[in-house]
């Protein structure tokens, strides 16, 4: 099995657990950082006890020929300009959530890529959650029938993001569904297996002034299938981190890792199944290193990720329908035009 070179670009918090993922990965090897502050970089690497030739010239990183992957974990509003940079040098591209902060760069990036003809993975980590991916295994198994209502939530309330910090910044942060909600649509559309093809929503912004967005908003969704949803996201909330879920099915429900079946017979309470739930806003506590083993599986095998580019752009785009729903105070069809 060929190794591959990651090249890190971006020294942020979750920069750890995207590093700790290629270290764990047979096939992953650390061949470059990018960081544009150098003594930083230097400093991150001396912190993480990791050697390796430090770029503070994208182009120059480019040229690294040891370099087949670069992992992007930049703030948000540098995600697509980098993106479409690497395509266009032929690397392949691990991307943060979220990819883009307005529908001009999202679709200028999934074009840029497509000609490229390079393989990408966007860091939906919970897909290797075991709550949520043994969710996924009951409801392709038929256990709970046919989806026909799903809650996600993203509730993360965040202390570190005190006044003038980047993510309380629009340009920079974008919205609470594109920061950290995008997650819970993700989850979602995986779990219904369905587009959304329609949301309406609200935001509720008492407190947390220093904000440039509104800071909780709750959205109802349909998809395609004509299952329905509701998705809310909150960085205003005061208590510890939750991500909770919720699928109603034709035989069944699943709430978290509790399950109530037809096939249970004489079944009175939810059967509670062990597991490690989606629990933690911790980066270290995140499931990176399923997702680095996968591209690096699916570039030996020549074939896009499960979760590429091309398949987060429902997801992305519903972010944004949110946030001009909420705006707008009107429901938001998708595809978006424009």
């Amino acid at each position: 099995m060929k190794t591959y070179g990651v090249a890190i670009l971006g020294t942020g918090n979750v920069a750890r657990g995207h590093l700790k993922a290629v270290h764990d990965t047979e096939g992953a090897e650390l061949v470059a950082l990018g960081e544009i502050d150098r003594e930083k970089g230097v400093a991150w690497m001396e912190e993480q006890g990791v050697s390796c030739p430090l770029y503070t010239d994208l182009d120059d990183l480019l040229s690294d020929d040891a370099v087949d992957i670069v992992i992007i974990t930049t703030p948000n509003n540098l995600h697509a300009t980098l993106a479409i940079q690497i395509a266009e040098a032929g690397k392949n591209i691990l991307i943060e959530k979220p990819v883009a902060l307005n529908l001009e760069e999202l679709h200028a990036m999934q074009e840029t890529v497509r000609k490229a003809g390079v393989k990408t993975l966007v860091s939906f980590v919970l897909h290797w959650n075991p709550a949520i991916s043994m969710a996924k295994n009951l409801i392709t198994e038929g256990i709970i029938g046919d989806v026909f209502m799903a809650e996600t939530c993203y509730w993360h309330s965040t202390p570190r993001a005190a006044p003038g910090h980047w993510m309380t910044k629009k340009e920079i942060a974008g919205s609470v569904f594109l920061m950290g909600g995008v997650h819970a649509v993700d989850a979602a559309r995986w779990l219904v297996g369905a587009d959304i093809v329609e949301v309406s929503a609200f935001s509720a912004d008492k407190g947390k002034e220093w904000y440039d967005y509104p800071h909780t908003v709750e959205a109802t969704v349909r998809f395609a299938n004509d299952a329905i949803g509701r998705i809310s996201a909150s960085m205003g909330c005061i208590m510890p981190y939750a991500f909770e879920f919720t699928l109603m099915g034709t035989k069944g429900t699943i709430r978290d890792n509790r399950l109530y079946a037809d096939i249970f017979t004489g079944q009175d309470d939810y059967a509670v199944i062990p597991t490690e739930l989606p629990n933690s806003g911790s980066v270290l506590h995140h499931p990176f290193t399923p997702g680095m083993q996968h591209f690096v599986e699916c570039l030996n095998e020549g074939k896009e990720t499960e979760l590429s580019l091309d398949n987060a752009i429902n997801v992305h785009e519903a972010c944004m329908a949110i946030d001009i729903s909420v705006e707008e105070g009107r429901p938001i069809s998708l595809p978006l035009k424009g």
